[in-house]
């Protein structure tokens, strides 16, 4: 098992490589490294595993109450909730069952209502229920005024995403998969029996190919000589309020959807803050992951008619992500058997929630294209790091700081991040290679500061666990 960040691979071929360690080319890692024997590689352009779409969503774990009946992703999201609230319960990722309420603000939305309880119950959810504008206010005290009415979905949760990515990757890693970071696959050779890639850090060579590339997926279609699919990048530009606005929502606060998507809602968040957004705009540029000072004033415009007092709460965060959307409302999930590949797109914001689902279908569909499955064992549980405020953190576990005072050792006061979490975050076996991933495997420099108290320390610790790594690669 490894995971590196330079060097070419070894001249090795492998039975599959992953391209895009997004959460789900993170988890169609790890189902197949639950197939003991393959020699496997997930390939990853940036320097960090869920660096692009999976960072940067809202954090929901669904019921898949309002996809399209019948389609691939209802299936795959309503296998896939009840794989990882499992999976989340058994490895430490923090997830929260708030519930939702889809809340109707004027007649056309009431009226759109039993139609979407009509959907839930055709995907086979059937907790959804009508409420009236009386109950809608008693269970949201601090909903805007004009609300007529709600859908009450009980089912819906948050959960961290940053944790279940990487508890994928740690699997996968630890089964025996090699990881590769920084290793753009910039074209894709076929031969007889095996695929060549080559990579910004020399050729890969592998038997079969998962194409996980997210908003990159109809990039590396091509090359394999495919035009099934366009990605268009939609951005969803997000605000971050202060824990002090935790108190404002009980629940997940849903707009009646429309053809972009589930529309403005807002949220609580495991770390204890609250969400705002996402907007939903077509862009051209994959890379475009900015906010605009337009998205942010159509945010609070739409957010002061949901929850009027979260306007007046201080914003701590603003960020974007894109997501992977093409011509179909659906998954763009398709094997290629005389090519022994499978192309994975079109996974969008719902690709949290289906990733096991999702890892379980891609292997199949393996099977299906002639790679030989081995018997599957069971891996070794991870115990991820909690994140989450419904949970102990460190910080308040008298047992761990006990044992270890680094626990008790505060570095980032805003967001209560030890110096013992810090240390292990960078031990581990997949260890961040910037500050950032560090942020996302800690929460350190992600609070009300971002950063400005406590940054200066956070980056000495983390140059100094690089420079001892350098000291002990030199010594081999």
């Amino acid at each position: 098992m490894a995971v590196t960040r330079n060097g070419a691979p070894p001249d090795v071929t492998y039975d599959v490589t992953v391209i895009g360690a997004g959460v789900v080319g993170c988890a169609v890692a790890r189902e197949l490294a639950r197939h003991h024997g393959l020699r496997i590689a997930l390939v990853e352009a940036s320097d960090d595993v869920g660096e692009g779409t999976s960072k940067a969503n809202t954090a929901i774990l669904h019921t898949g109450f309002d996809a399209v009946p019948g389609s691939l992703e209802a299936r795959l999201v309503r296998e896939g909730q009840r794989l990882l609230a499992a999976y989340a319960a058994e490895s430490g990722i923090p997830v929260e069952p708030v519930g939702a309420l889809l809340v109707a603000w004027d007649t056309e939305q009431l009226a759109a209502l039993p139609e979407l309880l009509a959907k839930a119950e055709r995907n086979g959810y059937r907790a959804a229920r009508i409420i009236g504008p009386a109950e809608a206010r008693a269970r949201e005290p601090h909903l805007g005024p004009g609300a007529l009415g709600a859908l009450d979905v009980p089912g819906e949760s948050i959960i961290c995403p940053w944790t279940t990515t990487l508890a994928y990757a740690t699997q996968a890693v630890r089964a025996g998969a090699d990881l590769y970071l920084d290793c753009r696959v910039e074209s894709v050779g076929q031969g007889a029996d095996r695929h060549v890639l080559t990579t910004a850090r020399g050729p890969l060579r592998t038997r079969f190919l998962v194409n996980a590339a997210g908003l990159q997926a109809d990039t590396v279609d091509r090359m394999l000589g495919h035009d099934d699919f366009t990605v268009t990048p939609r951005r969803g530009q997000l605000l971050v309020f202060d824990k002090l606005a935790r108190d404002l929502v009980r629940h997940i606060l849903l707009p009646v959807p429309t053809a972009l998507g589930k529309g403005v809602l807002v949220a609580p968040t495991v770390y204890g803050n609250v969400l705002l957004g996402p907007t939903a705009e077509e862009l051209d540029d994959k890379s475009a992951t900015g906010s605009t000072a337009e998205g942010i004033a159509a945010l609070r415009e739409k957010g002061g008619r949901i929850l009027p007092e979260l306007l007046d709460e201080e914003v701590t965060a603003v960020y974007a992500g894109l997501r992977a959307a093409t011509e179909r409302d659906d998954y763009r999930i398709r094997a290629h058997k005389e090519q022994r590949c499978v192309t994975v797109g079109g996974i969008r914001s719902t690709g949290l929630t289906a990733s096991l689902a999702i890892a379980a279908h891609v292997t199949e569909l393996l099977g299906a294209t002639g790679l030989d499955l081995p018997a599957v064992r069971d891996l070794e549980p991870v115990h991820m790091p909690n994140l989450g405020e419904a949970f102990p953190r460190p910080y308040r576990r008298a047992d761990l700081i006990a044992a270890d005072p680094a626990y008790g050792a505060v570095v980032c006061h805003c967001e209560r991040v030890t110096r013992g979490e810090i240390r292990d975050a960078l031990a581990a076996t997949v260890p961040p290679g910037s500050l950032d991933g560090l942020r996302r495997r800690t929460r350190a420099r992600g609070g009300r500061c971002q950063g400005f108290y406590c940054g200066a320390e956070v980056r000495a610790l983390f140059e100094r666990e690089l420079a001892e790594k350098g000291r002990e690669l030199g010594e081999r």
